[in-house]
């Protein structure tokens, strides 16, 4: 953050030096624009809270939509005691202006020993009784998944277990 408030500080005082000259007296100065487009405004997260971006990573009608859109569902609510996601959790999630209910597979953070890493948070959208809404999951789904979601659909009563039958590569 303070890596940031130095990097506008140096910009505003750039326009204060060489305004007067003509030098990037204008927004649209080449030095300007490289320099706003590098700039995050938010720090990296690797853990599912509220707000996260996450991947839908099924063949789901409005996962395609919000995904071709660039406009990723945000995570609302974590359906566990800490309020963070981890691999096999149910997520409420936000997109394209409606709320639907997730099962995350796959996420960046570090994982337990054993448990891939994944270059995106990865979901699988899912209605209120625990069924997929896609018919095929594009990417490759933890083997350890199986064993914390056959655990869930027996404590929740819900039939997790077709997100794995919708798997088509184990990892």
């Amino acid at each position: 953050m303070s890596k940031l408030l130095s990097l506008n500080v140096k910009i505003g005082s750039f326009k204060q030096l060489f305004a007067p000259m003509g030098i990037g007296s204008t927004c649209n100065s080449p030095v300007l624009m490289e320099r706003r487009q590098q700039i995050h405004l938010t720090e990296k997260c690797n853990e599912i809270r509220k707000l996260a971006r996450l991947r839908v990573v099924d063949n789901s009608e409005i996962g395609k939509r919000a995904m071709a859109e660039g406009k990723p569902p945000r995570c609302i609510h974590v359906y566990n005691k800490r309020s963070v996601g981890f691999i096999g959790d149910k997520v409420l999630v936000a997109i394209k202006g409606q709320m639907k209910k997730g099962i995350l597979v796959g996420l960046k953070q570090n994982q337990k020993p054993k448990v891939p890493k994944f270059d995106s948070n990865n979901i699988v959208l899912i209605d209120d009784n625990g069924s997929p809404l896609g018919t095929r999951i594009h990417v490759p789904v933890p083997t350890i998944l199986r064993t914390i979601l056959k655990e869930k659909t027996q404590a929740k009563g819900a039939d997790y277990t077709k997100v794995l039958a919708i798997a088509n590569r184990f990892v």
